[in-house]
């Protein structure tokens, strides 16, 4: 009877044994689920994501984003491959959402696009997907929420700070030197086709209109800043240049003989040198890398610096 006894207190031991450990198991299981995924509230609700991803497909601009958080990118678009100045993309693979096979490859653990990026439906099948709708924030809040989304909004928050101070200072510079009330106006040349654009269309239109509050022409207030950029046929370019001319070439600033036409040269900014010619793929977005380069840009050529 005494050998029974000690048998099923045995047993009875055992089994509690196993259920601590199996509830341990549990909790330690949910912990580190806790620790591995993040809750980002996305413009289409709350998405888990993980908390510190290592492999991002971007389908969009926010590239420069990532690299300036640290954040290790295996797929980019088009256009962010083709940025010269993105050479932390050398081995990274060219993507599209038209080509899923190849995003499968990457093994992807989270996935940035755009409210129109095509296929989102099949792109959330193979990792988190996260979209934003061009516009829909300011460029300074759009960096803020990539930080949220890999968790590092902290560092996203820094910086935004130190931009805006910096580009505050620099705008006071710029205006103390040029005068208040001079104008700047930002066109780009693309294939055979201008464009004059308005405060949020890239091209360092965010810095100087916003940034730095320098002012641009009526003719461009009226005709680009609601929907962001107007076409313009070559021959009209003098009623939208200001007293400043920015240049964005899509063929890479090679060859700038259009600026001998009689055209351009009957616009006062060019017969006093005030134009400036950049590498419209270099100065293309409006991301955090991007616009450290475009403030650069503008502190060499306004000021000298």
């Amino acid at each position: 009877m005494k050998r029974l006894f000690i048998l099923l207190f045995s047993i009875i031991l055992l089994l509690s044994a196993c259920n601590t450990n199996e509830e341990k198991n549990k909790d330690d299981e949910s912990s580190k689920t806790e620790k591995d995924t993040i809750t980002y509230e996305s413009e289409n609700g709350p998405i888990k994501v993980p908390a510190h991803p290592k492999r991002v497909v971007v389908l969009s601009q926010f590239t420069g984003d990532l690299l300036k958080l640290g954040v290790n990118v295996v797929g980019v678009d088009s256009w962010a491959k083709d940025n010269p100045r993105f050479k932390e993309l050398k081995d990274v693979e060219t993507v599209s959402e038209d080509n899923l096979e190849k995003i499968i490859e990457l093994k992807p653990d989270l996935i940035i696009g755009l409210s129109t990026t095509k296929n989102l439906d099949k792109l959330k099948e193979i990792a988190p997907t996260v979209t934003y709708t061009y516009g829909k924030v300011d460029y300074l809040t759009q960096h803020i929420e990539i930080g949220k989304l890999v968790n590092k909004e902290k560092e996203a928050r820094e910086w935004v700070e130190n931009f805006k101070k910096e580009t505050a200072e620099v705008g006071k510079q710029i205006k103390d030197k040029i005068g208040k009330d001079a104008t700047v106006s930002v066109i780009e040349k693309f294939d055979k086709q201008w464009y004059v654009f308005g405060n949020n269309w890239g091209r360092g239109t965010e810095i100087l209109y916003q940034a730095m509050g320098l002012k641009m022409p009526e003719s461009v207030k009226k005709h680009a800043l609601k929907d962001g950029y107007y076409a313009l046929s070559e021959e009209v370019i003098p009623k939208f240049a200001g007293d400043y001319l920015i240049i964005s070439d899509q063929s890479g600033a090679k060859d700038t003989s259009y600026l001998k036409s009689d055209i351009f040269q009957s616009i006062p900014a060019v017969k006093k040198g005030n134009v400036f010619v950049i590498d419209g793929k270099k100065f293309y977005f409006n991301d955090a890398s991007t616009l450290e380069f475009q403030l650069e840009f503008f502190k060499e050529k306004f000021l000298g610096e």
